[in-house]
């Protein structure tokens, strides 16, 4: 087991405010274990942006620290919002000058869906994705990956709209910033502080099998879901080079052996390319791949980025629902939101000057 996740608020917080930890922050400013406690449950469950708005603190300890504990690792330097207004995405600043981008929700069925990233950009360079063609910049932490879901609740509050779900969707590879993802995630689960169910938190993975197999052993009943893309090597390499470190056959070993260990469903992201994986060949393909319970596939048009693909004609991928359908795998297709800020899947990278020019407002 991890540290408890108020533990791991402050001391990740202490750290990021210039104290070596916990105990020095504590120490420069003298207050109890009580008021840990307090700070802790005004920011992360009721969304407080900063310590002057904590009114259960003295009013001299709110001068003391309000400059010297900032509630966020994250500066919001811009966001874009969708013509329908259904999708918000934040350019967030990091410590050291990277950035990175989340993605704020609103379905039509009442949900609300956080989007963040794990990493500053990406090392997969998976061959459609545009987060992978600006590169790896560095792992962020636990705090950095939970200050992302914080500003996102508290921009979905304004609205009245509570916020119900959290994908690791947005840039990097979670599992291969294993430890930081999952204390993010026991924040995000903690019941005295965030407070959302492990059962409304998706972490989806390119296939990073070590990931896969850790996650098994966690007790904890979050959402697993699988960049697939392809049904067989050839072609998956070709779209992600990951494929040949862990091929599909790794992959779907690690996989049964997290269904076999979690009694948890899969969920499969397929995206589809026009002439390239979605002929009723590669459905039956992909239909015979799966096979066996608890599994469900999501079918995703393709978003434009700068590579070299066609989003596949909606007949088409209808078809390939029906034969998936058919051969008795569950199957939906994604609705698209945001691609008109460049907010849908596989379209979030930072480019400075492509982002200036397609920013809504200034945050």
């Amino acid at each position: 087991m991890g540290a408890p996740p108020r533990d791991i608020w402050w001391s990740q917080r202490a750290r990021a405010s210039g104290y070596a930890s916990e105990a020095e922050l504590r120490g420069a400013f003298g207050f109890p274990d009580y008021r840990l406690n307090q700070i802790y449950r005004a920011a992360a469950k009721e969304l407080a942006d900063g310590i002057d708005s904590i009114t259960v603190l003295p009013t001299v300890l709110r001068r003391r620290l309000a400059h010297a504990l900032p509630f966020t690792t994250l500066a919001a330097r811009h966001e874009a919002v969708s013509a329908d207004g259904q999708t918000t995405k934040v350019l967030f600043g990091l410590a050291g000058g990277q950035e990175i981008e989340a993605v704020l929700m609103r379905h039509r069925n009442g949900r609300t869906t956080a989007c963040i990233s794990s990493q500053a950009g990406c090392a997969l360079k998976c061959d459609f994705c545009a987060t992978g063609q600006s590169g790896f910049r560095r792992n962020l932490t636990a705090l950095e990956i939970f200050d992302q879901a914080l500003a996102l609740a508290r921009r979905a509050r304004t609205r009245g709209e509570p916020l119900t779900n959290i994908v690791f969707m947005g840039m990097g590879e979670p599992f291969l910033n294993y430890d930081a993802v999952m204390d993010a995630v026991a924040l995000l689960n903690d019941p005295k502080g965030f407070g959302l169910g492990a059962r409304h938190i998706t972490i989806s993975t390119a296939g990073v099998v070590p990931g896969i197999r850790r996650l098994c052993s966690e007790g904890i009943q979050v959402n697993l879901a699988v960049s697939l893309h392809a049904p067989d090597d050839l072609l998956r390499t070709k779209l992600m080079p990951i494929n040949k470190r862990w091929p599909i056959a790794s992959l779907m070993e690690a996989v049964r052996e997290y269904v076999a260990a979690t009694r948890r469903k899969v969920f499969y992201e397929y995206l589809m390319l026009d002439g390239c994986n979605d002929r009723p060949a590669d459905a039956r393909q992909l239909a015979d791949l799966l096979g066996g319970p608890l599994h469900h596939v999501n079918l995703i048009p393709y978003n434009a980025t700068d590579a070299a693909y066609v989003r596949s004609d909606e007949a088409v991928v209808r078809r390939f629902q029906e034969i998936l359908r058919e051969r008795g795998v569950p199957v939906t297709v994604r609705q698209t939101m945001g691609a008109d800020i460049a907010a849908a899947c596989g379209q979030l990278r930072v480019d400075r000057a492509s982002a200036a020019g397609a920013v809504a407002r200034s945050s």
